[in-house]
């Protein structure tokens, strides 16, 4: 039931950038860390770089006694006796070991970055989606496509934790920065600053018309890299399909062409930014021909040393340019983060519709009984899936359910575990509303066995134990040989050991559901539901789950869907479903009385059975 991924039309870009601070607050020590690390690493260059001025300006004065002496810092001067090579020499010590002590500073940095954004913030998102999703109903799965939500958990919030490194830490690097750059620069020549840096304005106008410009072009790359991870999932859950109908080529193109519309795509945001950064670097040169004008004039005029005035405010207006140089990749990262922060919210938004009730009752032992009262299911608004049904099943019966595709049958049964609520009426368990009992405690009461059951990669152990951890090897043996599975397990290698191939594609369609019914017995459920367990098998295997379902189905109130008169004659009452209605409602002696449905599917299936009986004995 597959739809199109939700759009973008969400939070506003102020109100994304308004969480993704609450997300920085949230990580706000190990921010504070770094910003210090970043002053620290700041204030030592600016100290070497003031030296290096210092350095220059005793040279000079020493060659020429005429130009200005060098200003000391904090009021400092040699004693009288030293040479001006002491004076160098130790100056030069100084520089060295503030340039090895930055080194140590900058190596700190980039760990801690990477531990906070790698070890922290990552994981916390990862697992928060993915928690998330958890319990987000089936709706959401419904109208989301697989491959965009995978990449919103692997991808997008890979994306969001670059506002964190590549924007807040950046951008509070950037501030204090230029703060600091600004300051020491007036403090040198205030005219010479005011000429130099006339054209920031003109950056600040270019960063924003071109983060107005860029993000649409990333929402876009993030819905191709949606469907192009949808492209390579699909074929690999269906390569069995894509081989079987000699389609490898034609899927292979396919992939080929998503591949190069997402590249496409990316080459033309590259286009964009490449154009964007050359532009902020070729504007940032502007101050530096203004220095060289007027900044030599004042140096000809001796209205400013040439080492700690001109050298310095030179070295102190590069890095500024540098800084500023960052804002091309920090709007460039702003709107990568926005883009995907976006999607990531888009899950961390989505209403939670199935959940536990605060005022919700416990029930951890259910007797079985299971009452509909005038329910009806709309999935999408005035198209019902189920239509005024009702009725009631004793504790300890057994109810099939039959009907053509699309009748309503896994609708109905999935509304017993609430995977969906009703629409209007409402479902009871013993007596209660489900809607008002404990989620967890409902769902321990009820086994599932889907029509077509997935096995995790891991021991067949571990799979029947799946919902019950810590049951001993006796509760797990116990439960396959209810489920009559246990002969065919310790036939296997490893016997319960034995690791099994992803989704169980090692094991038979009927070894897979007869395991899947001993996960379902281990939990010792009060409600059993089976939906089409025998669909597409052999009769033998018919035979063993059938088998199997007759030992399963003692002393539990049972829902089985089926289409087999082997299977539905088994049911105390058998309900006909069509157009998410009931029909039809009794045993199957009492539904072969007259011409109804259910008379029709059995008629045909029995002549069916006498053909085939037929042609088997005149090959015989």
């Amino acid at each position: 039931m597959n739809q199109t991924p939700q759009s973008n039309a969400g939070p506003s870009n102020g109100e994304l950038i308004r969480r993704l601070l609450t997300l920085g607050w949230r990580f706000r020590y190990g921010c504070a860390k770094v910003i210090l690390l970043q002053f620290c690493i700041l204030s030592i260059g600016l100290s070497g770089l003031g030296l290096t001025g210092l350095g220059i300006d005793v040279v000079r004065h020493a060659v020429h006694p005429d130009a200005p002496s060098p200003h000391y810092p904090f009021g400092w001067s040699p004693p009288a006796r030293w040479s001006v090579y002491q004076v160098v020499a130790i100056i030069a010590g100084v520089i060295i070991l503030i340039a090895v002590t930055r080194a140590s500073l900058t190596y700190r940095y980039v760990i801690r970055v990477n531990r906070l954004v790698q070890g922290q913030i990552v994981v916390y998102l990862r697992s928060t989606v993915y928690e998330k999703l958890q319990r987000l109903s089936f709706r959401f799965f419904d109208a989301n496509e697989s491959g965009s939500i995978i990449n919103r958990v692997a991808g997008d919030t890979q994306q969001v934790r670059m506002f964190i490194d590549g924007v807040l830490l950046q951008l509070m690097n950037l501030l204090i920065s230029l703060t600091i750059y600004i300051c020491f620069m007036v403090n040198i020549h205030p005219m010479l600053t005011l000429v130099c840096l006339a054209p920031v304005p003109l950056l600040w106008t270019l960063s924003v018309t071109f983060s107005r410009v860029i993000r649409p072009a990333y929402d876009r790359n993030r819905k191709l890299m949606d469907h192009l991870i949808l492209t390579l999932s699909e074929n690999l859950q269906g390569v069995h399909v894509v081989k079987g109908f000699a389609r490898t080529g034609e899927e292979i193109r396919k992939f080929a062409r998503d591949n190069d519309e997402v590249t496409s795509q990316q080459q033309a945001i590259f286009r964009r930014v490449s154009i964007y950064s050359p532009t902020v670097m070729m504007l940032t040169q502007v101050n530096l021909i203004l220095l060289l004008v007027y900044g030599g004039y004042l140096l000809i005029h001796n209205q400013i040393n040439l080492g700690t005035g001109l050298i310095v405010f030179a070295g102190l207006l590069s890095q500024f340019s540098s800084q500023v140089n960052n804002v091309a990749a920090i709007a460039n990262s702003i709107q990568q983060s926005l883009s995907a922060a976006r999607r990531v919210f888009d899950i961390l938004d989505a209403p939670t519709e199935i959940q536990t009730s605060p005022t919700a009752t416990s029930l951890p032992q259910a007797r079985g009984r299971v009452t509909f009262e005038n329910v009806s299911l709309e999935y999408l608004p005035g198209d019902p899936a189920l239509r005024d049904i009702s009725f009631d099943v004793e504790p300890g019966q057994c109810v099939a359910i039959l009907g053509a595709t699309g009748a309503g049958k896994t609708s109905l049964l999935s509304l017993i575990p609430r995977f969906y609520d009703p629409t209007r009426g409402r479902v009871l368990l013993d007596g209660l509303d489900i809607r008002q009992i404990d989620l967890d405690d409902l769902r321990r009461n009820i086994g599932v066995v889907f029509q077509e059951s997935f096995l995790f990669s891991n021991s067949v152990a571990a799979n029947i134990a799946f919902g019950h951890p810590e049951a001993s090897r006796d509760q797990v043996i116990h439960a396959a040989k209810v489920a009559a599975a246990h002969d065919f397990i310790v036939a296997m290698k490893d016997g319960y050991d034995t690791i099994l191939g992803e989704g169980g594609s090692d094991l038979s369609g009927g070894q897979r559901q007869r395991l899947a019914i001993a996960r379902s017995i281990l939990l010792d459920p009060r409600i059993l539901l089976l939906d089409d367990p025998t669909a597409s098998i052999d009769p033998q295997t018919e035979d063993e789950i059938l088998l199997a379902m007759d030992q399963a189905m003692v002393g539990r109130t049972t829902f089985v869907i089926a289409n087999r008169i082997s299977t539905l004659r088994r049911a105390d009452r058998i309900i006909v479903l069509d157009d998410g209605k009931i029909v039809e409602t009794g045993t199957h002696a009492e539904l072969m009385q007259h011409a109804g449905p259910y008379f029709r599917t059995a008629r045909l299936q029995v002549v069916d059975e006498e053909t085939a009986a037929l042609i088997a004995g005149s090959e015989t």
